[in-house]
């Protein structure tokens, strides 16, 4: 399947500013899963430099500054991706998740795309009893990795409610355990804390998700929107599988990678300082096209 994929970003602020800097991590990444075949990044006010390179997980990083005195930073990105995603076999369940768990405490690699950078907490993803021991439910002895972890997906679904206006950006997510509600980041998040606390591999993973219009309705311009969801070290034969627990379901062929960090701090598509006084208003657009 092949994307087109548009990202639009617009800053209002109250009053003028005199300095921004940003880090973008709004190109997608080439990988297993999908292939970048054409990407571009626009900044307007235009910056007085750029510097652009690969972050420590593999996601390509723009660092932007505009000393320019600005009253609207409008940042596009657009691309266009090739998404391969493997899908799992029919009766495929993997081996049991202890095995998993030892396999990844002894792989020797500390490659970005390796087990071991995904095991340890983070500021974002600590450790936390009561999260550990609610993910325990799904993984009795001996139980194959893939029927756990699908187990534990689907009961993030359904026992926690989808709330944009419950949690913000920084809500820990012990806070957001206890109150049932939150976003995908939220729900990414509590799923790689309880994942962790087992022992197992898992990575926060940022980008898109193809939605489908009713039936009948066209599809509105602007209308999507960034998703998160996590992947999971299934064992060095699976390697890493995406699951979604905003909608209980595997992370294939419509699910688009920016980028994959062990929590959101990694990956944010837009983070910086600017030097201003007064409110600002945040606008975004997304875009997700099928093509193919």
């Amino acid at each position: 399947m092949i994307y087109d994929l548009r990202h639009r970003t617009t800053y209002s602020y109250a009053d003028p500013v005199s300095y921004a800097r940003c880090v973008l991590r709004l190109i997608p990444i080439s990988n297993r899963h999908q292939s970048v075949l054409d990407a571009d990044l626009k900044v307007s006010p235009r910056p007085s430099s750029q510097d652009r390179r690969r972050g420590p997980f593999g996601e390509q990083m723009l660092t932007v500054i505009v000393d320019k005195t600005h009253n609207q930073l409008v940042i596009e990105a657009t691309s266009r991706v090739e998404v391969h995603a493997a899908h799992i076999a029919s009766g495929v369940t993997g081996p049991p998740w202890e095995t998993v768990r030892e396999a990844a405490l002894a792989a020797p690699s500390l490659d970005a795309d390796g087990p071991a950078v995904h095991l340890y907490p983070t500021e974002r993803t600590p450790l936390t009893a009561e999260i550990t021991d609610y993910a325990r439910t799904s993984f009795p002895p001996g139980r194959p990795i893939l029927e756990a972890v699908g187990e534990l997906n689907r009961r993030i679904h359904a026992e926690f409610r989808y709330d944009p206006g419950a949690t913000e950006v920084s809500t820990p997510v012990a806070e957001a355990f206890r109150a049932r509600h939150g976003v995908c980041q939220d729900f990414a998040h509590i799923m790689i804390t309880g994942l962790r606390g087992l022992g197992l591999p898992a990575a926060y993973v940022s980008g898109y998700l193809r939605t489908v219009p009713p039936p009948g309705q066209p599809r509105l311009e602007g209308a999507d929107a960034t998703h998160a969801w996590i992947s999971v070290w299934c064992g060095p034969d699976l390697a890493w599988i995406g699951f979604d627990p905003t909608n209980a379901i595997l992370a294939e062929d419509d699910h688009i990678i920016l980028a994959v960090g062990r929590d959101y701090a990694d990956v944010a598509p837009i983070d910086g300082i600017i030097l201003a006084s007064g409110a600002q208003s945040l606008k975004v657009e997304v875009d997700v096209i099928p093509r193919e």
